[in-house]
């Protein structure tokens, strides 16, 4: 499902068009006038999401406006005010839970545990040996770029390979939906823009992924659709999606003009307008 080309971008009408071409189908993820407070502030307002199985979901906006709230939401970590979430049709906050693997900003690596212990780390507390974990898990780590610093702990880990080791733990969650906020928000920009690339390739289409993010270059180039979320309280105001096919190559597919005229109306609907 995952796009291999050109952007195209359509607003106002994308969340219509999307529903129904999924409405004979069972979403993996639905969330229908979700609204969430701490306290007296509104956090979320009327948010509307739905995403198939397999799909990956870009969530984009300003600060502050509600992004990682509504993944807490998603996963039952946390309730909403009104709404409904359900998630492979389970909507209740521990069946949600066991949907989910989140990924949060920062690493969360156990500093006193190697790489492919970091990464085995469900393993182990679904009763696994250290032994099996790391049999298990080893493949994976390899796949992801970590070949030789098995062993190595997180201090000695670039921040790159961190977040690789991090974004393992989560796939070896083996949870249908992952759910990862910022994944690359303290990385600088060459090491981001290598990430990025690196991700597009390891996300699994077995798998359906939600992802937060400040930049719109990241969700455009990683995601098949981005919702745009407004200011607090936030709601979904834009839906931009991402057809077939897209260059592999990052550098390619960031240049080519119609990746160029989505980035530009995500931006403007950001802003609040439409073009």
């Amino acid at each position: 499902m995952r796009a291999e080309g050109a952007l195209k971008l359509a607003l106002g009408t994308q969340l219509e068009d999307h529903e129904a071409s999924t409405a004979g189908s069972s979403p993996a993820l639905e969330l229908r006038g979700v609204g969430f407070a701490h306290g007296t502030l509104r956090v979320l307002d009327g948010v509307d999401l739905r995403a198939a199985a397999g799909e990956v979901i870009g969530l984009v906006g300003p600060s502050g406006c509600g992004k990682t709230t509504l993944l807490e939401v998603i996963a039952g970590l946390a309730e909403p005010a009104e709404g409904t979430v359900a998630v492979n049709g389970r909507r209740e906050a521990l069946e949600r839970l066991g949907q989910c693997a989140y990924m949060p900003q920062k690493d969360l690596l156990l500093p006193w545990l190697s790489a492919i212990d970091n990464a085995s780390l469900a393993l182990r507390n679904r009763g696994a040996s250290r032994s099996e974990a790391r049999a298990e898990a080893g493949p994976l780590v390899r796949r992801f770029g970590l070949e030789g610093f098995e062993s190595a702990r997180p201090h000695e880990l670039s921040g790159g390979m961190r977040q690789r080791v991090a974004f393992a733990r989560t796939v070896l969650a083996g949870k249908p939906v992952a759910l990862l906020d910022e994944p690359f928000g303290g990385l600088d920009a060459i090491t981001r823009a290598d990430m990025q690339q690196w991700l597009a390739g390891a996300l699994s289409p077995k798998q359906t992924t939600v992802l937060v993010t400040h930049d719109v270059e990241e969700a455009l180039y990683l995601c098949d659709r981005v919702a745009i979320l407004s200011h607090r309280p936030g709601q979904v105001v834009a839906e931009l999606e991402a057809p077939e096919p897209r260059a592999a190559d990052r550098t390619h597919a960031v240049t080519e003009p119609g990746f160029i005229a989505a980035r530009e109306r995500a931006m403007a609907a950001l802003a609040g307008r439409r073009s």
